[in-house]
């Protein structure tokens, strides 16, 4: 975060419980602060290929009847759970050559009517499910072109068209919801609007779509077709600053959850990029991450949903009252 004029002073409270969320009160003359606290609900998943057990937790989406959708890239599976409770219901994908297979699923969105939109990283293909799990369709391939992909990435579905970060690409692509491409965004480098390696593109209640430039240790928003609008974040390790960020999660409030994978923590920021809180070390205890990657909230309830990737499991935490 850049220093501050010396007549604004930075206070910095700090919890002394491990699931405590950090609270970052500015006392800038401009600007209020804002105070969040989470807590830990439950940890899901066990090391494994079985039911209820991960490789390697890519990303989240909640599916049409509220269940939560995780992709386990190493296996291939699309696991679905109760989001509340954390038990299993069922799996769908799996490695293989069929139509309905996946070989390494990372992004996934939910369309309104129900069909779920999985983005294979390796393939290059987009295989679309419909509400109950069974293979519709595949578009895109693996490439350079317009309409095709290298290394997908954290997706999303907005007004009728489906958003994907590319990191092979440095760019976003976006198709109709029947498969058609329609245009992109981005290229290589460090400037306004330009990407290195973007993970994750969501979608706030304006039409802002916030993606997090993983090698540029930054957060660029931009329109929905694809108009730079504003930026925040630097390397480093304080708060505020960013070490690959990679999930991306949003409130109902337009509040931005970034997961990060070299900091091993989560930061929240408003819908321009103040600090509101964070949480997170580095271990396997709960509250604990290793090599985080998606997160979802669940705008309900408040929920954050969590890949703890290096440790085989997804965290669940709640705003505290």
């Amino acid at each position: 975060m850049k220093e501050k004029k010396k007549t604004h002073n930075t206070i910095w409270y700090f919890a002394t419980r491990t699931l405590f969320c950090m609270t970052v009160l500015l006392a800038l003359s401009a600007s209020g602060y804002g105070e969040m606290e989470f807590e830990h609900v439950m940890s899901v998943g066990t090391t494994g290929d079985g039911p209820a057990q991960f490789g390697y937790i890519e990303d989240f989406a909640f599916d049409i009847q509220g269940r939560l959708l995780v992709t386990d890239a190493t296996h291939a599976w699309v696991q679905v759970f109760d989001k509340t409770s954390g038990e299993y219901i069922t799996r769908f994908g799996g490695k293989g050559d069929e139509d309905s297979q996946l070989d390494k699923p990372e992004g996934i969105a939910v369309a309104p009517d129900g069909r779920i939109f999985v983005a294979d990283y390796n393939t290059g293909y987009v295989k679309i499910y419909d509400k109950d799990y069974k293979w519709l369709q595949t578009f895109s391939d693996y490439g350079s072109e317009p309409g095709e992909n290298i290394k997908s990435e954290f997706c999303d579905i907005y007004e009728g068209k489906f958003y994907m970060p590319e990191a092979g690409n440095h760019r976003v692509s976006v198709w109709d919801l029947q498969g058609n491409f329609l245009f992109l965004w981005g290229k290589l480098g460090t400037a306004d609007g330009e990407l290195n390696n973007p993970e994750a593109a969501k979608v706030n209640s304006k039409g802002e779509f916030t993606v997090s430039d993983l090698k540029n240790d930054r957060i660029q928003v931009f329109t929905a077709d694809g108009k730079f609008l504003r930026k925040w974040g630097e390397t480093g390790s304080e708060p505020g600053q960013m070490k690959a960020p990679a999930g991306v999660g949003i409130d109902k409030d337009d509040n931005v959850y970034i997961a990060e994978i070299g900091n091993d923590r989560v930061q929240v920021f408003d819908t321009n990029g103040k600090l509101l809180c964070y949480w997170g070390t580095k271990g396997d205890k709960d509250g604990q991450f290793g090599n985080l990657h998606g997160l979802i909230v669940d705008k309900a309830t408040g929920w954050v949903y969590v890949a703890d990737t290096a440790n085989d499991r997804y965290q669940v935490f709640k705003p505290k009252k």
